[in-house]
């Protein structure tokens, strides 16, 4: 079950042993692999280079039937060396196993897209010491309200599909010389569409900080002419309602407010801390009696919005690389591997 995403202060203690590899970096191995790993596993793969980081719980929710199935597999692409696994350190009780992509998987992932693995930006070294990485929480955090998106567009009965999710470094390849959000996200249900920038806050960050990136996302507005609703993630609901007192006043003070929507929430302001599905958006400038909005619902709050344009599909390509974005969605199973193979 998911739950708050857990402080950085909690993760932090002695540095961790880095592990040898536990398997040959070999052409032999990357030749057995073709045939043991099914097209999950290279969305998971593609996922994890995009999204750097996921813990147990949330690839079950991003691809899993079960915990069990999802142990099953993960045990096995540890041992094939695609996947690196480790635990934070904790004073009381254990964290979520959280695993990052391994030297392995990497280079089956750039030989599948005809790259050398060294020119793909992958350093073993580097994905293992996120174990210790002082963002290491912030990643976390930031990928549950993904993983929650995607189960609940996996659901039999789903209204809502996710139809993109841009990590951090996409997002600043893209715009990182005005804006660097924690992330883009596109929702569609109702036969609407909703995108988003999402900024994600554990109460760390100073206030000015958070004030002057609305200065930014009205240069970007500006430049691109397109307006794109902010969505801030707050911790507690004392922080949020410090950080919309401050967020008011800058926006006040901007030449062009209504091309910087803005809404807030806090961990406990709706059942489930990290689900963007329920109403818990509040926009900045409402009383607190106004009420929260869903997400679907946001473009309610700025009519004036114009409703977003939709992706092209696939533009007629059969493959990703890996600098395109993955499809949040998680294959369904072909040829040759089958429902059973998914069930492993």
């Amino acid at each position: 079950m998911i739950s708050n995403p857990t402080p950085q202060r909690a993760l932090r203690g002695h540095r961790p042993a880095r592990d040898v590899p536990r398997v040959r970096n070999s052409a032999d191995h990357h030749a057995w692999l073709v045939r043991h790993l099914t097209a999950r596993d290279r969305w998971l793969v593609r996922m994890l280079f995009e999204h750097k980081v996921f813990t147990t719980h949330q690839i079950v929710d991003l691809a899993f039937p079960t915990r069990r199935a999802a142990n099953l597999r993960l045990l096995n692409l540890h041992k094939w060396g695609v996947l690196h696994r480790f635990q934070p350190h904790r004073d009381l009780g254990s964290h979520p196993m959280h695993y990052v992509l391994d030297t392995a998987g990497a280079t089956v992932l750039a030989h599948e897209d005809g790259i050398e693995p060294k020119t793909m930006n992958y350093s073993r070294d580097r994905e293992v010491g996120r174990a210790y990485s002082l963002q290491l929480a912030h990643t976390v955090g930031c990928n549950s309200l993904l993983t929650t998106l995607v189960h609940h567009s996996r659901q039999p009965n789903t209204t809502g599909t996710l139809t993109a999710w841009w990590s951090a470094a996409r997002c600043g390849r893209h715009w990182g010389d005005i804006i660097t959000p924690d992330g883009y996200g596109r929702w569609r249900e109702a036969g609407r569409d909703v995108e988003w920038f999402i900024e994600f806050d554990f109460g760390t960050e100073q206030l000015s900080r958070l004030a002057a990136k609305l200065i930014r996302y009205e240069q970007l507005a500006s430049a691109t002419g397109i307006t794109t609703p902010i969505l801030l993630w707050l911790p507690t609901p004392e922080r949020e309602a410090t950080v919309r007192q401050v967020l008011a006043k800058t926006l006040q003070s901007l030449d062009h407010p209504r091309r910087v929507p803005v809404a807030t929430t806090n961990a406990a302001a709706a059942t489930n801390p990290v689900d963007m599905t329920e109403p818990r958006w509040r926009r900045i400038g409402d009383a607190d009696s106004a009420g929260r909005t869903r997400l679907v619902d946001l473009p309610s709050l700025w009519p004036d919005l114009a409703e977003p344009q939709p992706h092209a599909p696939g533009d007629g390509r059969t493959r990703q690389t890996v600098d395109e974005r993955p499809d949040p969605a998680p294959p369904r199973p072909t040829p040759p591997f089958g429902p059973t193979d998914y069930g492993r």
